[in-house]
């Protein structure tokens, strides 16, 4: 499987993407660089994957990845599963904004989509 590396060791680029899921999660929306975005997009999408299949297996592998956060795991099951259970993935989109000063880095807005496809 081919991921970015984000220039960053792999326990510190783990917590990050876990630290990001949890903030999209929660807030339902965030902004952050381009690359950090289509990372993080995999991640929502597989934490909304594990909510609409609702068993305890997946509350486990999210609670695991979420590094125990049981109000976020939570949202997931109850609010964001339910909301989505007629959709077959596309949970999130990105939105493109303008170079960040002093980097140049493309920030952009990583947000859940609102609407359930009908």
């Amino acid at each position: 499987m081919a991921y970015r590396k984000l220039g960053r060791t792999n326990k510190h680029r783990r917590s990050m993407l876990a630290n990001l899921t949890r903030e999209v999660i929660m807030n339902e929306r965030i902004e952050t660089t381009e690359t950090r975005a289509k990372e993080v997009r995999k991640f929502v999408d597989k934490m909304i994957s594990y909510g609409k299949d609702g068993s305890l297996v997946a509350r486990r592998n999210a609670l695991a990845f979420l590094h125990n956060d049981t109000v976020a795991v939570k949202k997931v099951f109850d609010d964001l599963a339910p909301r989505y259970a007629n959709r077959n993935g596309g949970y999130t989109r990105i939105l493109k904004l303008t170079e960040r000063r002093g980097d140049d880095a493309l920030m952009v807005i990583l947000e859940l989509v609102k609407e359930d496809a009908n």
